[in-house]
């Protein structure tokens, strides 16, 4: 079952806002009247019976202090920055599984929480970004990968693994062989408009038709994951529900946000390895 996290978090807000609201303009007045009231019966108030008559509710008490800190945790997630957590390794050696990484939610527009709508226009993605966006299959599930075509771009993968944008090959520059891999990777520099970032190639390993091509409409993207042959991305992506020149593409109104920054690593928790720090930096 997927839970919309987005959606819980943004009734919690208004509950707890209500909540607070209720006792502000009407709980809080009766119990301050009550206790004026009281004092102006006795001679000496008794402080027990003074604290009685202003203890709020249990369900007031909670939602005054839990509003503030919703509040922060909806504005932080939904306009600033919203944490994520690699769960493949479709985008080594740049991102490795059990990154957890940081995402600019602000850096291609400011959206609605939940409905997602743009409000306000601040940017567009850049050739090379790394980008996560709701996959067009399922809205639920949040992709990865690197922006690599941008609206009105021709894209081709050639069958020898070579990409060209607009006619013209990617500049890329042998780097070696993947430490480990006995020659079956290797890793190449890679320079994407002005992104210079590592990518790794399975020499051998063919996964589609030499040839492909692929024209990206208005309003949308076409994004691979820097682990060119261990990568579901738009080159393979297959909806009948979806027009067949947008296959493959990711629409405007689906981008979350910029990934820039690991701040820790956690592997795999099952094993009972501990969170390290060793990768923390700038996404590239």
């Amino acid at each position: 079952m997927s839970i919309n996290f987005p959606l819980l978090l943004v009734i919690a807000v208004a509950v707890s806002g209500v909540l607070a609201l209720v006792d502000l303009v009407l709980l809080a007045p009766r119990r301050r009247s009550a206790i004026a009231a009281y004092e102006g019966q006795v001679g000496e108030p008794d402080p027990n019976v003074v604290d009685k008559l202003s203890k709020e509710p249990l369900l007031i008490e909670y939602g005054k202090s839990f509003f503030p800190v919703l509040a922060i945790v909806l504005v932080l997630r939904s306009f600033l920055v919203e944490p994520f957590q690699i769960p493949s390794g479709s985008m080594k050696p740049t991102l490795e599984v059990g990154d957890f990484i940081l995402v600019n939610k602000f850096a291609y527009g400011i959206r609605l929480p939940v409905l997602d709508t743009k409000v306000i226009e601040v940017g567009d993605p850049l050739r090379g970004d790394v980008m996560v966006f709701r996959y067009p299959s399922d809205p639920n599930v949040n992709y990865i990968k690197r922006v690599i075509g941008l609206p009105g771009d021709r894209i081709a993968y050639s069958s020898d693994k070579r990409l060209t944008v607009n006619g013209q090959p990617v500049a890329e520059k042998l780097i070696g062989e993947e430490p480990g891999t006995l020659g079956s990777a290797m890793l190449f520099q890679e320079k994407l408009g002005e992104a210079e970032h590592l990518i790794r190639k399975e020499m051998k390993r063919y996964r589609m038709e030499p040839g492909r091509e692929w024209v990206v409409p208005q309003g949308h993207y076409f994004m691979m994951g820097d682990n060119r042959d261990n990568s579901n991305d738009s080159r393979y992506w297959n909806d009948p529900n979806i027009p067949r020149n947008l296959l493959g593409m990711v629409p405007d109104r689906n981008i979350v946000g910029k990934a820039f920054a690991v701040w820790m690593s956690w592997p795999d928790p099952k094993l009972r390895n501990v969170p390290n720090f060793s990768r923390v930096g700038l996404i590239h």
